[in-house]
């Protein structure tokens, strides 16, 4: 079985984790499971970010809205999901003694919101109002 099918499946059978290496040091687990609960907060803020953009700006020209409104729905549902990946994938190498994943996503999620939030400024300097 492939890594990545392993560690998807990890996903839904969490239990299974105990079969790798050696159970870390508690205080380990639980920073990694702060750490998840954090990027599933950031996500939740970005899905309520683009709900709000979507409902709350109806004279924005549609497209600008739109645009925008799934940008920020799109980085939450990405955060969502690394967020899980990235639990698992701390768990078993803590577990195994490796040393703790890398990862490119906070910046991707950083440069995803900040192109966001730019477009934002330009809409509240200049608005575009919807015709």
């Amino acid at each position: 079985m492939s890594d990545f099918v392993r560690g998807l499946r990890l996903w839904f059978a969490p239990e299974r984790i105990r079969e790798e290496g050696d159970t870390p040091d508690y205080r380990f687990s639980l920073a990694n499971e702060r750490t998840f609960l954090a990027w599933i907060r950031t996500a939740l803020a970005l899905v309520g970010g683009g709900f709000a953009v979507d409902q709350f700006l109806p004279s924005l020209a549609w497209g600008v809205r739109a645009g925008l409104a799934l940008g920020l729905l799109a980085a939450g549902v990405l955060c969502a999901l690394r967020s899980v990946n990235h639990w698992v994938r701390c768990e078993r190498a803590m577990r195994r003694g490796e040393d703790l994943p890398v990862s490119r996503f906070p910046a991707l999620l950083g440069l995803v919101v900040a192109v966001v939030a730019l477009a934002m400024v330009v809409v509240v300097l200049f608005g575009w109002e919807g015709r």
